[in-house]
């Protein structure tokens, strides 16, 4: 899920952009190239007071990709439940929140929130923690699809594909994390024309990707609680 503006709203030079090799799709892929591309090097505290007053200016969908397969969410009580090996407090905690889902059924917003969330097997216990999160969230404001780590592996030759955010065509955020997994800052990219062409192949992995719900019923429900190791 990664920080607060990536995930809970409510609560990367020009010239001719010549990627390389064929990817996702069958097109030209931008998002294995963005830690090439030039952009804006933010500090946590720093991304936070950049992304609202763009986020308030957002003209398109917001777009979340999410590669990393761990995060540290230490201000989340029921991520810190799970870390703890208590999984019933958890998901009774995830489930609390279900009060704040439904107030923002009714509210109309003024652009889309797509989600991709890649996923490795097995699933880790953070995943598997967050699927549960965006059950609410999903049933709520925000559209998920889910794609396996094997769908994208052509594309991530040497390197994993970002954490990124896109603000319509405002702004897009490489969002940046440290080995343990806590954010850290992230890269604002201006680029008009790499964030069009990253919308594009958002769109199109967006189109590739599994209802979130059928894959959640199917892979996540049936899973016992995570064994999490100290």
């Amino acid at each position: 899920m990664g920080c607060c503006c990536c995930v809970l709203v409510d609560d990367y030079g020009r010239g001719g952009v010549n990627c390389g090799r064929a990817g996702f799709g069958g097109k030209f892929l931008m998002l294995e190239r963005i830690h090439e591309i030039p952009g804006v090097l933010l500090g946590a505290d720093e991304y936070l007071d950049d992304f609202w007053p763009n986020f308030r200016k957002i003209d398109g969908v917001f777009w979340k990709l999410e590669r990393v397969q761990s995060f540290r969410e230490p201000n989340e009580p029921s991520w810190v439940a799970m870390l703890e090996g208590d999984w019933d407090r958890s998901m009774k905690l995830v489930d609390g929140r279900s009060g704040v889902a439904e107030e923002g059924e009714g509210r109309v917003e003024r652009f889309s929130r797509r989600r991709i969330r890649i996923v490795e097997q097995p699933v880790t216990p953070y995943v598997q923690w967050e699927m549960h999160v965006l059950a609410l969230r999903e049933a709520a404001a925000e559209q998920v699809r889910v794609l396996d780590a094997g769908e994208v592996a052509e594309q991530e030759v040497g390197r994993r594909l970002p954490e990124l955010v896109v603000l319509g065509t405002v702004a897009m955020y490489e969002v940046t994390y440290d080995a343990s997994g806590r954010h850290s800052g992230a890269r604002r990219i201006d680029d008009r024309e790499v964030i069009a062409a990253c919308r594009g192949e958002l769109d199109k992995m967006f189109a590739a990707g599994e209802e979130f719900r059928a894959y959640y019923e199917r892979e996540i429900v049936p899973l016992p609680a995570p064994e999490m190791s100290v």
